[in-house]
């Protein structure tokens, strides 16, 4: 007996048996029921999830000499013919190689005669879109006011590319991706009607590897049924489909996160060396690494991981932002295309990792944010016995003196520390003379090491009754800027501060060094002539 694809032997040959488009079949069915069935349609959606199928059940449909409840009997002589593929009246075209003019013009002059044994004449035109234009314009008056005897069900996975007024001319269809429960289930029935042994992690992972399309479910499953062992699992069907081995995808991942390129080689290595294909490794990594922001930020994750996995991903998501995630998923996609249309693979997708796991790219904020996790997590130690000190000494040789900062006198003084005008009478209470160590300390017992270690050589000084400047004496490059000036860090600062002086305080950042160059350069005569100013 002749060898059937599983994808053909159970093509749904009912409205009822197709899967995953009620909102489409209902309409349908409603449709023949009333006799009230469109002149031309267009079903579109993605590859294998139902067009063609559904073409075919309306042609029947609209033909059948003992219609049930708006379904075809498939009994009668009719629905017999069309199932045999020998009924002349149902026509069905691959625009993809009969896309020519010629084609459409055949059809043209055929739709004049009357249908030999049914009822309508159905022409089922698949891929439309790859009609030529020429073609298009051809069929436009015949599918605009075709004979009453003729009916057109259009099939495209691309609606975009066909012309606005072939749309404007078709009930449209729009069939949508096979929810993954839905395409498990249809597998389990069709598993236990061939005899199949299977694990359900198995159907779960065809499902998913589907991307909603219940004929590429039904590919691998045939693949996967096929040999002596006859029990379909989980690893038979990665192994099949050339998937990589999870621990090299989280391998590799948790590689790219870390920046080590070493690792990244290695493993990639391995998987060359395996024979796996890069591209569906690729779109491994790039997958599992949404699943990981997913995770992040919902804590839910698709059945397919183990506890393990799982814990191993609540691993990943501590020490990363969903900022960096979406950034390596684009550059992975990126990596996607370039593969593509490469000659070199191997070549380019190694470089194109290790490209992933260069930190030239990352912002000034993401270089912050590394540096932090660094110093938290010990690898980067700060002597702060030796900031103590510094900043002591520091303090001490310019820092007003106590009487200057004492509860009553107060100076209110420049950003360079000089007397402002008016006295210290008419001042508020301010701070006393250890305030900012106190605060410097503070820091310290709060384990703020980042906010601690740049505020080294700095005082502070009062502005006014309501603003504390912070005096920076060696300058104030764009990185300490970048820490200092973080949210949280300023918030901190101003809650320490405004405690010590025991009122809501502003904070102004004053850059010592960089003013006064500014100010030598403002100082500089304008004598029409260009003048350098050496420091």
């Amino acid at each position: 007996m002749e060898y059937t694809a599983l994808y053909r032997r159970f093509r749904p040959i009912t409205f009822d048996g197709i899967v995953g488009q009620d909102h489409i079949i209902t309409t349908l069915k409603n449709q023949v029921i009333a006799d009230r069935v469109g002149h031309a349609y267009l079903f579109t959606g993605c590859r294998g999830c139902g067009k063609t199928s559904s073409a075919k059940v309306l042609a029947r449909a609209v033909n059948c000499l003992n219609p049930q409840n708006g379904e075809p009997c498939n009994e009668c002589s009719i629905c017999k013919a069309a199932l045999e593929g020998t009924l002349t009246d149902i026509v069905e075209m691959d625009a993809a190689s009969n896309n020519s003019v010629d084609d459409i013009r055949a059809i043209r002059d055929e739709v004049n005669f009357l249908p030999t044994v049914a009822k309508y004449r159905v022409y089922i035109i698949d891929e439309v879109h790859m009609l030529s234009p020429g073609a298009f314009n051809a069929l436009l008056k015949t599918l605009e006011e075709p004979p009453k005897h003729v009916k057109f069900i259009l099939a495209t996975t691309e609606p975009q590319k066909l012309p606005a007024t072939i749309l404007s001319r078709c009930q449209r269809f729009d069939f949508k991706k096979i929810s993954e429960p839905v395409i498990t289930k249809n597998l389990e029935k069709i598993c236990d009607e061939c005899k199949m042994q299977y694990s359900e992690d198995a159907l779960n992972l065809i499902a998913e590897l589907s991307e909603g399309a219940m004929r590429d479910a039904l590919s691998i499953l045939e693949r996967c049924s096929q040999g002596e062992d006859n029990n379909i699992t989980e690893q038979k069907v990665k192994d099949l489909v050339g998937i990589p081995k999870l621990e090299y995808i989280s391998g590799i991942t948790k590689a790219i996160l870390e920046y080590d390129v070493s690792k990244c080689l290695e493993i990639s290595n391995n998987i060359i060396l395996e024979g796996k294909d890069l591209s569906n490794f690729l779109w491994e990594i790039i997958k599992y690494i949404r699943d990981i922001m997913i995770f992040k930020t919902t804590q839910n994750v698709s059945n397919i991981y183990s506890d393990e996995d799982k814990k191993t991903m609540q691993e990943l998501t501590n020490d990363v932002s969903k900022d960096r995630l979406l950034k390596i998923i684009y550059g992975l996609s990126d990596l996607e295309n370039e593969l593509k249309w490469s000659t070199q693979k191997n070549i380019i997708f190694q470089v194109g990792i290790m490209r992933l796991c260069s930190k030239e790219n990352l912002t000034l904020e993401e270089r912050v944010s590394e540096l932090e996790k660094k110093i938290a997590s010990g690898n980067i130690k700060v002597s702060t016995e030796n900031n103590r000190n510094s900043n002591n000494e520091n303090y001490a040789a310019k820092a007003p003196s106590s009487k200057s900062l004492s509860t009553s006198n107060v100076q209110n003084v420049d950003k360079k520390g000089e007397k402002l005008k008016g006295n210290g009478s008419n001042s508020a209470s301010g701070p006393n003379a250890d305030f900012w160590q106190n605060v410097i300390n503070k820091l310290k017992e709060e384990r703020k090491a980042m906010l601690f270690a740049n505020l080294n050589n700095t005082k502070a000084i009062v502005l006014d009754d309501m603003t504390v400047g912070i005096q920076f004496l060696d300058g104030l490059n764009s990185f300490r800027k970048a820490v200092i000036e973080r949210p949280e860090n300023m918030n901190e600062l101003k809650r320490l501060i405004s405690i010590e002086c025991g009122k809501d305080m502003r904070i102004k950042i004053i850059d010592s060094k960089n003013d006064e160059k500014k100010e030598k350069t403002d100082n500089k005569l304008d004598l029409g002539i260009n003048i350098n100013y050496i420091d």
